[in-house]
């Protein structure tokens, strides 16, 4: 695409990412999953037929009836903001874009055959411009990454769950499918929340932005820094009871935890992944092909390898341990559920407050 109608952008300069992979800023376990499904022998065929009972035309024609469709002649700061996002990541055709009136502030990408960015009158109002932007590259970061097509499946069997809920063998296995895709999904938001930070390339836009998402239009109010130790003090609190609490809270969510996502996005532009990228050190489009499932595989291993390993969590720690034949288990899942002077926690098995269940 060309850069003709390239208005209302930031006056810094920014790095523009031609022929970017997504698998560039992917989660590796967001990645693995991707690459093993474009690899499927047939999987392209049995979408296009699903999308036939999928309600992707209805969902279409109601956001061109009921909503905002941004262009030109509305919301042309949204459109400039949508065209430079795609001129960043050289997505070559803009997806359409609608604001739908909605107080709270959300922004998703549907779609089988072709990405639909929707973003809420609430997310428009709270934010400001650059963090605006990171929205907007983060939904672009999901169309770029074909994450639109599970994201309609997800919503899809969603809604299939609440209409089949009286039969009790057919919605345990519906239900099943769900959380594995939420599971997926919500790594795939940590991918986005990295396609976003490259099209803004400003880090303290995107914690502003999920600072708002989490606490509202205060910011005088609010502090980058404590909002972070926040994620920390998350991770390390409680004993093993609060980690199973932890689990359970996040299963229904199709998104992570906003300061979860905020410490993820500031460790990754702190890594070398991220400033190789910024350097133009990227997988390319071009290579996408002849990737390689187990190496995807291998990689997110790896990742979760790693993230046992550095974890504060006292159920990784505990996981950790047996992975490393520690000895005195039983002594060990004992201090870990009770808060023992071993349990490796704050020792009060206290969770801190309740969970919340936005899915902004």
């Amino acid at each position: 695409m060309t850069d003709s109608s390239h208005e209302n952008v930031p006056s810094r300069q920014r790095k523009r990412f031609p022929g970017i992979s997504s698998r560039a800023y992917e989660h590796p376990a967001d990645r693995s999953a991707l690459v093993a499904l474009r690899k499927l022998s047939g999987f392209d065929t049995v979408f296009k037929a699903l999308s036939g009972l999928l309600p992707e035309r209805s969902l279409r024609l109601l956001f061109l009836s009921d909503s905002v469709r941004v262009s030109d002649a509305q919301f042309a700061n949204l459109n400039s903001m949508l065209r430079d996002a795609c001129y960043i990541l050289d997505l070559e055709k803009v997806p359409s874009m609608y604001v739908t009136q909605d107080p709270r502030p959300n922004a998703m990408c549907i779609g089988l055959d072709e990405p639909i960015i929707v973003v809420t009158t609430g997310l428009v109002e709270l934010l400001d411009e650059e963090e605006m932007r990171a929205v907007v590259g983060h939904e672009v970061g999901h169309a770029l990454s074909g994450h639109s097509v599970y994201r309609t499946v997800l919503l899809f069997l969603t809604n299939l769950a609440l209409k089949i809920a009286w039969i009790p063998l057919g919605n345990v296995a519906i239900m099943a499918i769900i959380t594995a895709l939420r599971e997926w999904f919500r790594k795939s938001e940590l991918s986005a929340d990295r396609a976003g930070l490259l099209v803004g390339q400003d880090l303290q836009a995107s914690m502003r932005g999920l600072m708002k998402i989490a606490g509202g239009n205060h910011l005088h109010e609010m502090n980058v820094d404590a909002f972070l130790k926040q994620a920390e003090e998350y991770e390390e609190s409680g004993d093993l009871r609060d980690s199973v609490l932890k689990i359970l809270n996040v299963l229904p969510r199709t998104h992570p935890f906003t300061t979860v996502r905020a410490a993820e996005l500031k460790k990754w532009a702190e890594s070398r992944d991220y400033q190789r990228i910024m350097d133009g050190h990227y997988p390319r489009r071009e290579e996408d092909k002849d990737t390689s499932v187990t190496d995807s595989f291998r990689e997110s291993a790896s990742h979760y390898a790693d993230t046992v390993r550095t974890s504060k969590d006292p159920l990784m720690k505990l996981v950790g341990d047996i992975a490393g034949g520690a000895g005195d288990l039983g002594g060990k899942l004992r201090d870990r559920f009770t808060g023992g002077a071993n349990g490796g926690g704050n020792g009060n098995g206290s969770s801190g407050k309740g969970s919340g269940t936005s899915d902004s």
